[in-house]
């Protein structure tokens, strides 16, 4: 049996909408090996589908057919950290984890790239998908079915506080809220500062980071779907954030942080948020994980 873990992944970074995203160090892992039926349980309490729906087992069956093999059925134990529908990446786990499982047991036919490239075609988008692969920071841009894309490490001056609220926000209806066209003036103010993030986080130079996060492309407009949205920015720049941003689609939101300030931060977020009012949030300090999916023979 081999396992495999998966990192989360935060997307956007607010100004890099759909280009930037990072890896962070929340993993799921998953257990696969190859089985005459298909067999699906979790070391947890969280529900998945245990049929062909299942996304990891989907995927996994996908490279199969790309291959010409037939896959008669896999035994898959899935233990779920990286929580659903909140922004992290949960999704992209799920697809990366099938195809590096099903490629690792056919022999590995296919490259890092190509796999980087399979997941990106089946997700729809790169932000996740390759951070998950690759690890680190990553700068992608798909070209037809092709992804281009450089991972590059975090400074380690750099954490993440990774506020978590008790409710889910499906990327559809993210999206939904998304005009359809943009102003130059907000096109250009969104790629400088895009092109400002990836510098600084790659440098350290924490001094760019609150401008480097500013954004007219997304969370303007997705900021009325995440209750408290308003209190849980100003709380975090009054508790001392670098900048702050909505993970991916949302609704978690993180504070870039100094680390050396990070522990602190964790202790003292929970509680201010719920000072004003806003319930049931957890709060996990995260660090950039600088490898990516792993694969582990057990």
């Amino acid at each position: 049996m081999i396992r495999i873990d998966i990192p989360a992944t935060s997307a956007n970074l607010g100004s890099g909408f759909d280009s930037l995203g990072i890896a962070l160090t929340m993993h799921n892992r998953v257990w696969m090996e190859e089985s005459d039926s298909l067999e699906i349980t979790t070391t947890d309490d969280i529900q998945v589908p245990t049929d062909e729906s299942n996304l990891i087992y989907w995927a996994a069956q996908h490279l199969y057919e790309m291959c010409g093999k037939k896959l008669p059925g896999l035994r898959i134990i899935q233990e779920n950290n990286i929580p659903m529908a909140r922004g992290l990446g949960s999704s992209s786990a799920c697809i990366v984890a099938g195809i590096l499982g099903a490629n690792r047991m056919l022999g590995s036919p296919l490259s890092q790239t190509d796999l980087i490239n399979l997941a990106a075609q089946i997700e729809g988008h790169p932000d996740n998908t390759s951070p998950a692969i690759s690890g680190g920071l990553v700068a992608s841009a798909m070209e037809g079915r092709r992804v281009y894309s450089v991972s590059v490490p975090v400074s380690e001056k750099i954490s993440f506080a990774v506020m978590i609220p008790p409710f889910e926000l499906k990327t559809e209806k993210a999206r939904g809220v998304l005009p359809a066209t943009y102003s130059r003036e907000d096109t250009v103010y969104n790629l400088s500062r895009s092109g400002l993030m990836t510098a600084s986080l790659f440098s350290g130079d924490l001094q760019n980071l609150r401008v480097a996060v500013q954004d007219r492309i997304h969370q303007p407009y997705r900021s009325g779907l995440i209750e408290n949205y308003d209190k849980v920015f100003r709380m975090s720049y009054e508790l001392g954030s670098l900048g702050t941003y909505v993970s991916g689609a949302g609704p978690t939101i993180i504070s870039m942080i100094d680390t050396a300030e990070a522990e602190e931060f964790g202790r003292t977020c929970e509680s201010h948020l719920e000072d004003r009012g806003v319930h049931g949030w957890r709060v996990e300090i995260l660090h950039a994980d600088p490898e990516g999916a792993k694969i582990i023979i057990e």
